[in-house]
């Protein structure tokens, strides 16, 4: 598994992006994947996960109904919706695989992560 995110920009507080996790090796994937995020000065946080085949998601609770997690299976990629953004929504993404078809709230169950991509929300 190599993950690449990429999407992440400067936008106004309640625009949206949309951020990309692709698994470069041309091999199906069988992993749930997750999104985290870190902001300057705070730990790695849970955001987002989508079992391996997209039929189960979870969300930490404070952005249900902002962000949505879906993939596309035959493009071996994870997408991360991001609608009404906040400031504090201001963070390094990043999106990371799971050795588990179903994935977890839990930093350490993901075992293969991708570079970060930065979110900036300007006020």
């Amino acid at each position: 598994v190599q993950l690449q995110a990429s999407g992440g920009g400067l936008v106004q507080a309640g625009g949206s992006l949309r951020l990309s996790c692709s698994n470069s090796k041309r091999t199906s994937s069988n992993n749930a994947v997750g999104w985290f995020r870190q902001a300057p000065g705070k730990e790695r946080e849970f955001v987002a996960t989508i079992s391996w085949n997209g039929r189960m998601t979870d969300y930490t609770d404070s952005l249900k109904g902002r962000f949505t997690v879906s993939r596309d299976i035959a493009k071996n990629t994870v997408y991360l919706q991001m609608n009404n953004l906040k400031p504090e929504d201001t963070a390094v993404y990043y999106c990371a695989a799971s050795r588990s078809s179903v994935g977890s709230r839990t930093l350490r169950d993901y075992p293969y992560w991708g570079q970060g991509t930065q979110v900036t929300v300007s006020s």
